[in-house]
């Protein structure tokens, strides 16, 4: 049987450098780099050159990142064919109609967020590409857009119980044998997911001030700046930027609706399966508009290869991202903190600490569904040892790994709002930052209120 090697502290030491790192540089792909090698040198020692392409092939060879790989190879192809055919300036027209007031774009907006509640990723890929031109005309900065996009991913994913998401968690409880019912009777306790959504609202209203950067984007736009994000010279430009041809003209909104019907139908009759459902929406694409001339076939194949190449930078930065998450596993990052943290607790702080300590630890290894396998096998025996109820615990994993979805400088849902809104990474993460910690000590105040109420 292979040893296992305890790294202990050494295994926070890229994950230091990647935080401190990006904010000082604010360049993501240099630091994921930085972080690489630095993971590789601890594992490794004089042999980390080798180490650290070793690391790139445990990500290309994990099931998670070939899945967001081909994510990222479909969507790129099916938003540009819904620019080039103007299916998607024909639906903004619609939606313009109700939507002639900010208020009423970033309600919109929201909507639309918990509507495609299915999957954090199609509900970036559908909630930006067919509200970008509507909030734009606005003068809605695009910062807002990717909040209010990113606010209603993986939130609305961990409490609506039938999406990718619940799907994954309820899979990980069952060896406990808890089941669907366990998962719906967390979703009240599942404290930060409703906080961020409801702030997110309140936001969309106006009712909730603007904070920080997303203040600033405003007054940035109000003083005739452009609502897209300006070139930064120190680095702090979109990974990447999908932006729509002027000489477009708007097709029936249905060529957009459409594939985006075959998008949801697909995935739901392919178990969830979201490739499925890319791929279903561009057969639908093809089906849709040659027969009415809206493009050539060889028009629609360059198009589907412009779409591939415009993800080409997103990609590489996964690449990077992943591997670090596979130097994190293999450092045993994620059990190092857990044990740090869980050593000394009293059962009435428990379900606060499972929270905060998946918040972070997701926040800093942008390791999601893998941490709910971590976690899941820690807390949910432990809650049941101390007598507190499983769905609670849970309730405090499946928040905190949204916390650290929605916030992590390198998580895939970042990712996925930049593709589509043109939001670089570190811009998103310092505006949702006032609103993340809001939501983060309501839900921690949240969560020690219900420990010492059942304790």
């Amino acid at each position: 049987m292979e040893e296992v090697v305890s790294y202990g502290f050494l295994s926070a030491v890229p994950i230091i450098v990647l935080i401190i790192g990006i904010i000082v540089t604010k360049k993501m792909a240099e630091m994921l780099i930085v972080a690489v090698i630095v993971a590789s040198i601890i594992l490794y020692k004089g042999d980390f050159f080798s180490g650290a392409i070793g690391l790139l092939y445990t990500c290309l060879q994990g099931g998670m990142f070939q899945f967001l790989f081909l994510i990222l190879i479909f969507c790129g192809p099916m938003i540009v064919l819904s620019e080039k055919s103007g299916s998607l300036l024909g639906f903004s027209h619609i939606v313009s109609k109700y939507a002639t007031t900010k208020r009423r774009a970033l309600v919109s907006t929201w909507i639309l967020g918990v509507i495609v509640f299915i999957d954090d990723y199609l509900n970036a890929l559908a909630v930006a590409s067919s509200m970008k031109k509507i909030t734009d005309e606005l003068g809605i900065p695009r910062e807002h857009l990717a909040y209010t996009v990113n606010s209603t991913g993986s939130c609305v994913c961990v409490i609506v119980p039938f999406t990718s998401w619940a799907a994954f968690g309820i899979s990980t409880i069952s060896e406990y044998d808890l089941g669907f019912n366990d998962y719906v009777s967390a979703i009240p306790y599942m404290f930060y997911p409703w906080a961020a959504v409801i702030i997110s609202l309140l936001m969309a209203l106006g009712v909730f001030p603007k904070i920080g950067p997303i203040k600033k984007a405003y007054q940035r736009v109000a003083e005739g700046g452009d609502v897209t994000i300006p070139k930064d010279p120190k680095g702090a430009t979109a990974i990447v930027s999908m932006e729509s041809s002027t000489d477009v003209k708007p097709s029936s909104p249905w060529n957009f609706i459409l594939p985006m019907v075959a998008l949801v139908g697909g995935m739901i009759y392919f178990n969830n399966d979201l490739i499925h459902g890319l791929i279903a929406a561009i057969v639908c694409q093809l089906v849709l508009y040659i027969p009415q001339k809206l493009m050539t076939l060889t028009q629609f194949m360059n198009n589907i290869l412009e779409g591939v190449t415009s993800m080409a930078n997103l990609i590489f930065v996964v690449v990077l991202a992943f591997s670090v998450a596979a130097a994190n596993d293999e450092l045993g990052f994620s059990p190092y903190m857990i044990g740090v943290f869980t050593e000394f607790i009293t059962p009435a702080i428990l379900p606060a600490l499972t929270f905060l300590l998946c918040a972070f630890i997701a926040f800093t290894s942008g390791s999601f569904w893998a941490l709910i396998v971590i976690g899941t096998p820690v807390f949910v025996p432990l809650a049941l040892g101390v007598g507190i109820p499983p769905g609670i615990l849970l309730a405090g994993i499946m928040s905190g790994t949204a916390l650290g979805s929605q916030f992590c400088f390198y998580s895939d849902a970042i990712f996925m709002t930049a593709a589509g809104t043109g939001v670089p990474n570190v811009t998103q993460v310092r505006v949702a930052a006032p609103y993340v910690i809001i939501g983060t000590v309501v839900a921690t105040i949240a969560f020690l209120i219900v420990g010492f109420a059942i304790v």
